[in-house]
């Protein structure tokens, strides 16, 4: 904030002005629908997962508050992670999203000095915390305080993902990290909070409790571990505060004294979620059993959601997207993108409101992939914003029906990245960057070559580089990560003559 001398007592007139709106990453992130009773240690702790939180503005009589972090990245990630699992403050949901600020100055603000001791007070926890965790399993803390819960789920009737417990535990509080495995042939996971009094709620009031109606029953005891060491991001192990961690091996998740039966996976590059498994049990109708949340019944294929809005695995799969600006955006350049992270099977941009679009993705873990890593990317000048959609399917226009070419169908393209199981892509996925991976590079394109494609489409070429050992292949660092994503839509597939066609994607390199 550029003001240090507000309008009123609590600084609030001149912050409001442009919170409503949807605006680009920023350090300083506003938060509204904050309890009364919060405490500026519990708007701190949403931030201390994801880097140092520099300051802090609550404003109570308002229920709002602005936290500033150390930079813009740990802003990002903290937002793209509470877009998906909604916090929660004292048993409260609050939302977060981007102010138009670029810092907070406070110095002249009243009752900043409370809140200057309530950020050391946390920086210095999680910094303690953080030392931890890096000696491995760390140190223990007094009997039945640990904020490592060691989860059982018995009557295994459906598949129970690493994503599944990460949506039941995070209503509780910050999900730092999950390791699951296999052992005496029941599915296990380690789950540890970014408090052990959160954990300890976590564990009363879900102990016992089935996912599902009648199964998937979760046994929850502390964990005499006070901090997991996570070393890959995969769909068996995640950091949540740790997005640049390899994949890995997939069996290599855990210590291999403690896991076991392990089953691979074709999805080794996306973390944190699993393939979508399809389970029909054709007529099949339970009654509600004690210790079920909620009633269901499981009718034709699947049922109804039992715990804390959790769903047998086959649905959502189609995304929503919004803000785009309506004077660029063209299915195929949707198509495209989300293709990096899954394969797109139809695209539908709103006939009457063509800022918004529907993306249906192959299953629901490439849509998660997909939000994930685009939700908050500008593109076309705009910063998008992606959430599950409430449709099961994207309709295709009824014959005669008005559509101007704003639905696609893509489920038979050739340009698809995944369809092959087992491909190599499904290990190369990341984030967006301002450095693109470039594939299937003929043996008679030089460097200036490729670099004179990019530069003639406008784009700003920082660097570039052949792989040493496989010049089929090449990095190219553009001005910025907003430039990588509008050339990878301009130039994936691109001819390069000798019947080779471009392949682009992003890169977790840096040249």
């Amino acid at each position: 904030m550029s003001h240090s001398n507000p309008s009123t007592a609590d600084g609030s007139d001149r912050l409001f002005k442009c919170e409503r709106a949807q605006c680009g990453p920023s350090r300083v992130l506003h938060l509204r629908k904050i309890p009364l009773e919060v405490s500026e240690g519990d708007v701190i702790a949403l931030g201390t997962p994801f880097g140092k939180v520099t300051n802090l503005l609550l404003l109570k009589a308002k229920n709002q508050a602005f936290l500033e972090m150390a930079s813009e990245e740990a802003a990002v990630t903290m937002v793209n992670y509470y877009t998906t699992a909604t916090p929660h403050v004292r048993n409260q949901p609050i939302y977060i999203q981007f102010s138009n600020h670029r810092e907070l100055k406070t110095d002249n603000l009243p009752n900043q000095g409370r809140v200057q001791a309530a950020l050391q007070a946390v920086n210095t926890a999680a910094v303690h915390s953080g030392n931890m965790a890096s000696g491995g399993e760390g140190g223990l803390l007094a009997p039945g305080q640990s904020p490592v819960l060691r989860i059982i789920v018995e009557n295994l009737f459906y598949p129970v993902s690493l994503e599944v417990l990460h949506q039941i535990f995070s209503k509780f509080g910050t999900v730092l990290k999950i390791i699951t495995f296999t052992k005496n042939n029941q599915f296990q996971a380690l789950l540890q909070f970014n408090d052990a009094l959160i954990a300890h709620h976590a564990k009363v009031a879900l102990d016992g409790q089935n996912i599902y109606n009648a199964c998937c029953t979760l046994r929850i005891e502390f964990s005499k571990l006070t901090s997991l060491n996570v070393k890959y991001n995969n769909d068996k192990s995640r950091d949540f505060t740790r997005l640049d961690l390899p994949s890995g091996d997939q069996q290599a998740t855990m210590d291999p004294g403690m896991a076991f039966g392990i089953m691979s996976s074709p999805y080794p590059g996306a973390p944190g979620f699993t393939p979508t498994l399809g389970f029909t049990q054709p007529g099949l109708s339970m009654q509600t059993m004690p210790g079920a949340l909620g009633p269901l019944t499981l009718q034709g294929s699947v049922g109804r959601m039992a715990l804390h809005g959790m769903t047998p695995p086959g649905v959502h799969a189609v995304l929503l997207v919004s803000n785009l600006n309506p004077e660029s955006v063209t299915p195929h350049s949707l198509f495209i993108l989300f293709g990096v992270y899954g394969d797109v099977h139809r695209v539908k941009i709103l006939f009457n409101k063509k800022e918004n679009a529907l993306i249906q993705m192959a299953d629901s873990t490439q849509a998660q992939l997909a939000m994930s890593h685009l939700n908050g990317q500008r593109l076309h000048g705009k910063v998008i914003r992606v959430t599950v959609s409430k449709h099961q399917t994207v309709q295709l226009p009824r014959e005669g029906q008005e559509d101007q070419g704003l639905t696609k169908d893509f489920s038979g393209s050739a340009l698809h990245r995944f369809k092959k199981p087992g491909s190599k892509n499904f290990q190369n996925i990341f984030p967006p960057s301002a450095t693109l991976h470039l594939s299937n590079i003929p043996p008679s394109i030089t460097d200036d070559m490729l670099k004179d494609l990019f530069a003639g489409m406008g784009y700003t070429v920082k660097a570039f580089k052949f792989f040493q050992k496989d010049r089929k292949m090449a990095l190219i660092q553009l001005g910025s990560v907003e430039e990588a994503i509008q050339a990878l839509i301009d130039l994936h597939n691109h001819e390069l003559g000798d019947n080779h066609h471009l392949r682009v994607s992003f890169s977790k390199s840096t040249i």
